[in-house]
């Protein structure tokens, strides 16, 4: 050893966590549940959610169009660790995920870590301080002013930017313009002539809600989507149908109140509805393999469905049914939409907009539809591209990303971005089921690293670009097996018909789940305050032996790897 050495041994036991201060974006379902998953694994830190709507809940605060639902079972749209047995219906409406959203934050007590109406507006990373730059926008006084935190954890989502078409003369109209994810709360819509641009998600849930109430709606198309069957009957073709005909809903999925009250009392069935709810949901990945046995019979069985459903309509099957795989565009069981396309006060539209006038939407045909609103169901801007500037050390990520493909380490990292973390980011699954176990198993993988940098007294992490470049490669030579990167315009790609898939990870929600149970640690670039790498083992002693804690573990699960 070197005499002249000026290394000390740190007067703490092994296992003491270094205090950090960590800031997060958002309080949707993301930012909620990392406050829990923080709480309940580590310890020594400070913690604020960042949130810029007066209410949390993110795109269920956001969204409230009617017919808003989510398209994932209800039972399996739920945290893990808060499991609802009164979810009123399958498919739940906006309102009722709101309520969820909040009795979560309630419930575990995390509204105290939460400011809302606050929102950032500027990262910047310090390499000499090992600290984020923050400027924070109180949205109720005006005012704005500077944090810093050690982490910063982006939970601002992806549906949450919307966009306006780009129509030309769009604004001229002088009617009700409306977008499907800014619904004005006393917007009546009864007795009008109203317009729906758009077939995604959101425009096939808001033209059955309208269809019975408005005069007449024209409902403008731009490419042919697949319409699934209702769940309930993908739930009674499964292995399962025999446990699942002994689950009381009706014709519109609705739970009769003594199924709901089954659910509450018998917490064993409850468990196995959910998990058999869940394994159906995981099972579709196959079906989206391009030439699979599994893609051949979903197409088949989707084709006579929307056929049915059609009444064989050869005007609406041409305008529909699509030439591309099942699974390019985001696919939504529609309930109600197919049948609400056949009624005499409904006018489909495959023709291209020319433009808006003042009167209504002119065809490149030269028509013009005379409308008293205009429904915008387009969408949001899914580029990836930050609605602010995030500043690492290699410049700003809205230009990196504006330039280039967004690419991401496990999409939660970004290289040149140290200690920086995104929930939902590039190529997640996000496409594949329910996004909220998608975002506890993302919580628990940023945790860890988390946990690992107070442990040893790491400063800063970052993704390799190395190791970034390898993972990107990896998902462009996937991509072509999957129905995903065929040629129709789908958010996967950006909205755009052809290019790579940059919202979907490269596999099942299994593999992903499985891929982030062990950190790969040697794809990360690690700073350390420490001179030596070793001074967080410290004097010798070790957190597990000090009073109160379990000193023989180890006696209790031989076995285990950990």
């Amino acid at each position: 050893m070197d005499a002249k050495s000026d290394y000390a041994v740190k007067e703490q036991p092994l296992g003491t966590l270094r205090r950090v201060r960590i800031v997060t974006i958002g309080a949707g379902m993301s930012g909620i549940n990392i406050i829990r998953t923080l709480r309940l694994n580590t310890s020594n830190f400070e913690h604020v959610v960042y949130e810029k709507n007066e209410e949390i809940g993110g795109t269920w605060f956001e969204n409230r169009y009617p017919g808003c639902a989510c398209d994932i079972p209800s039972h399996n749209y739920q945290f893990s660790h808060t499991p609802n047995p009164e979810w009123s219906c399958v498919f739940s409406e906006s309102d009722e995920i709101q309520s969820y959203l909040q009795h979560v934050c309630d419930k575990h007590e995390l509204r105290e870590y939460i400011k809302l109406s606050h929102s950032v507006q500027h990262a910047q990373w310090d390499e000499e301080s090992g600290k984020w730059i923050l400027k924070v926008k109180d949205e109720v006084a005006g005012t704005t002013f500077e944090d810093r935190c050690d982490f910063l954890l982006d939970a601002s989502g992806i549906l949450n930017d919307w966009k306006w078409p780009d129509i030309k003369g769009l604004h001229s109209f002088k009617g009700d313009l409306i977008h499907s994810a800014r619904w004005p709360k006393d917007f009546s819509y009864a007795e009008k002539t109203v317009a729906v641009i758009g077939n995604g998600s959101s425009g096939v849930q808001i033209v059955p809600a309208l269809q019975p109430t408005v005069k007449k709606l024209v409902h403008i198309l731009r490419s042919p989507t697949w319409i699934s069957p209702p769940h309930t009957q993908v739930m009674a073709a499964s292995p399962a149908a025999p446990f699942l005909s002994t689950i009381q809903f009706d014709a519109q999925g609705r739970f009769t109140e003594s199924q709901m009250e089954e659910f509450k009392t018998d917490p064993q069935k409850y468990g196995k509805f959910v998990k058999v709810v869940e394994a159906i949901v995981n099972s579709r990945f196959p079906s989206l393999l391009n030439g699979s046995p599994e893609a051949m019979i979903t197409r088949q069985i989707i084709t006579q469905y929307m056929t049915h459903a059609l009444n064989q309509d050869e005007t609406l099957m041409k305008a529909l049914i699509p030439d591309f795989p099942v699974g390019c565009r985001r696919m939504t069981p529609g309930v109600g939409y197919l049948d609400a396309l056949t009624k005499p006060n409904v006018q489909t539209v495959i023709t291209g907009i020319e433009e808006i006038c003042p009167e209504g939407i002119k065809l490149v045909t030269g028509e013009l539809i005379v409308v008293d609103a205009i429904v915008c169901a387009t969408g949001f801007n899914l580029s990836f591209v930050p609605r602010f500037p995030i500043i690492g050390t290699s410049g700003n990520l809205q230009d990196i990303w504006k330039d280039s493909v967004p690419a991401a380490y496990m999409s939660c990292m970004v290289p040149n971005l140290p200690n920086y973390f995104t929930f939902l980011g590039p190529n997640a699954p996000i496409g594949h089921g329910s996004v909220v176990t998608i975002t506890e198993h993302i919580a628990k993988y940023i945790t860890k690293i988390i946990m690992k940098c107070q442990l040893e007294d790491i400063t800063s992490v970052r993704p390799s670009p190395e190791a970034v470049k390898d993972f990107s490669e990896h998902i462009a030579n996937f991509m072509p097996r999957t129905a995903w990167s065929a040629s129709c315009s789908s958010w996967f790609k950006n909205g755009k018909k052809d290019g790579p898939v940059t919202a979907l990870h490269p596999g099942s929600r299994i593999h992903w789940f499985h891929m982030l149970e062990l950190p790969r640690w040697e794809d990360f670039e690690w700073k350390s305050a420490a001179k030596n790498r070793f001074a967080y083992l410290g004097n010798g002693l070790s957190t597990k032996e000090a009073p109160g804690q379990n000193s023989t573990w180890y006696l209790d699960a031989p076995d285990a790897l950990w």
